[in-house]
């Protein structure tokens, strides 16, 4: 079984539902990112660990929140020394509406795997847009290149679709089946 952290800031608890579905689908460990942007102790030791890391954060304003961007920049230290060299990443977001920039988001994720050498892995999921999809319906945003999800802004964690929930579980087996074949 393959090592899998999760490591993801939620202001309002939606990116946070996102990642206990995607920590479900990859048999994962969660490690959130408090207020103050900060991670619980030894939690970087757990991503030094960790064969993947999954990295989730709510679009604000068109990229990750500034509590993420914390994280990422104190990650500095595993870059120079390139400690996550090889991993495989991943990455997923939330924001309110139906595009909200979360490519932006993203592909800053991507860009922070990238610079650790990682080895990044989309969703493997087809878009559901064809004239039947419906809005609950398992990839219904259409992203590739990570897990999507939109919550209205007046609607509370307890109220996201389980289609978008689905997607994300199912991006994080994606993520622990390819992190099994790295391993072998």
């Amino acid at each position: 079984m393959a090592d899998i952290v999760v490591v993801y800031h939620s202001g309002y608890g939606h990116t946070q539902r996102m990642a206990q579905a995607v920590a479900e689908g990859a048999g994962a460990e969660l490690l959130a990112i408090d207020a103050d942007g900060n991670l619980p102790e030894r939690g970087w030791d757990a991503l030094n660990a960790a064969d993947a890391i999954v990295m989730g954060s709510p679009t604000y304003m068109g990229t990750v929140s500034w509590q993420f961007k914390k994280f990422a920049d104190a990650s500095s230290k595993a870059w120079f020394s390139q400690a996550w060299k090889d991993k495989v990443f991943a990455g997923f977001t939330n924001s309110a509406t139906m595009n909200g920039d979360k490519l932006s988001t993203l592909h800053y994720l991507f860009t922070l795997a990238m610079q650790h050498s990682g080895i990044w892995v989309g969703t493997g999921l087809m878009p559901s847009n064809s004239k039947a999809a419906q809005r609950n319906d398992v990839n219904y945003v259409g992203s590739f290149s990570g897990a999507m999800a939109q919550s209205p802004s007046d609607a509370g964690a307890n109220e996201m679709l389980p289609g978008d929930l689905e997607t994300a579980r199912l991006f994080g087996a994606r993520v622990a089946e390819v992190t099994q074949r790295f391993k072998r």
